[in-house]
């Protein structure tokens, strides 16, 4: 079997880019998608700001503080679907094999291309050539023999950047990949893994699969197969959805379990509304928790039954609701998911879908 050929295409600042691009005057200036008021978060943040430290997800407050200088733009998500359609109809001048992350990133496979192009490089460097020439924007790419590998190449050489990981290479390349960079490896898997003397690749190869399954559970399958450069994970044309959630950022921090509880049934029932038109079951349930200080917290509960309905969702929303402190640690924003349907295969990465109740750039 000939090995796989699989780009990952992901756009530089595309929020951000999207509006330097339509605005001259932002041109070489720092820039956030967002907007400035006291409860602002910034969306995406342009390269000049980044520099500054200014990233995504960070309070606007915070943002100014580290770059004065930051100008604010209000998002406009109409007009990146737009530039995202663009951009995926040069995608299939190549291949139909087009799995989508989100709007500015996605997998293809080009094993068998449209053009008949050999060399997935030459593929890669096409689509960003016409992107740039097409759209205006600017992407990089990552080639390999995976997603894993495709994904990591991506973020290598960025901004603007082009890497090919070969098979040959690969063992090297992710013995010396920090574990951070791996996917599936958050915040808080990283602490643990440098408790356990895990800081890159080749330590995390070190440990067998059975003490990866002991120490991380399912998920530990997943380390021990990426230590290896081991993905067998299809770029999927068609997204089957694994899970729905929904999230709202709330007008005031709250910290009282009443007001708690009532934001709590409040998005249990948007959840449901969103259960019910995507005719989606599943049986485990998230609550999201993020905190007046931008920290968060998820705790999950797996039930034998589908959770579809208010009498279902919410005493469950409840009991996870009481495993989290927050009477001295007010709460911005609750979030709740339903995923793990019946029918879904046992895989260690899965694809939320959280959607925003109140877009925090918005206004």
């Amino acid at each position: 079997m000939s090995e796989r050929k699989i780009i990952h295409i992901d756009m530089d600042a595309f929020y951000a880019s999207v509006e330097q691009r339509d605005n001259p005057e932002l041109r070489g200036r720092p820039i956030a998608v967002g907007h400035a008021g006291e409860r602002g978060v910034v969306s995406a943040a342009s390269y000049e700001a980044r520099k500054y430290g200014v990233r995504s997800a960070m309070s606007s407050l915070k943002a100014l503080r580290m770059c004065p200088e930051l100008v604010f733009v209000p998002g406009r998500m109409e007009t990146y679907k737009e530039v995202s359609d663009q951009i995926h109809k040069i995608f299939h001048d190549y291949t139909d094999i087009i799995e989508p992350l989100a709007l500015d990133e996605a997998f293809l496979d080009v094993t068998d291309n449209k053009p008949g192009i050999p060399l997935a490089i030459e593929i890669a460097r096409q689509i960003k050539q016409r992107i740039r020439d097409e759209v205006g924007l600017v992407a990089s790419a990552g080639i390999s023999y995976n997603k894993f590998l495709a994904k990591i190449a991506s973020d290598y050489r960025k901004p603007d950047g082009l890497c090919t990981i070969h098979p040959t290479q690969a063992l090297d390349f992710i013995g010396k990949l920090p574990i951070e960079s791996f996917w599936g490896v958050g915040p808080v898997t990283a602490k643990r893994m440098h408790a356990l003397g895990i800081h890159n690749g080749k330590e995390l190869r070190a440990w067998s699969l059975n003490g990866l399954i002991r120490e991380f559970g399912k998920a530990g399958q997943l380390y021990y197969d990426f230590s290896r450069g081991i993905d067998m994970r299809p770029v999927e044309a068609v997204h089957v959805r694994k899970s729905i959630g929904c999230e709202q950022t709330l007008e005031h921090d709250i910290h009282t379990r009443s007001a708690v509880i009532i934001e709590l049934y409040h998005t249990a029932e948007e959840l449901i509304r969103r259960l019910k038109e995507k005719a989606f079951r599943g049986n485990t349930l998230t609550l999201k928790i993020k905190f007046h200080d931008f920290t968060q917290v998820t705790r999950s509960i797996t039930q034998g039954k589908e959770l579809t309905s208010m009498k279902t969702i919410l005493p469950l929303a409840k009991k996870l609701l009481s495993e989290v402190e927050y009477s001295n640690h007010p709460i911005r924003l609750i979030g709740l998911s339903v995923s793990n349907p019946k029918d879904e295969e046992n895989t260690a990465i899965p694809h939320s879908t959280w959607e925003q109740l109140t877009l925090e750039f918005g206004k």
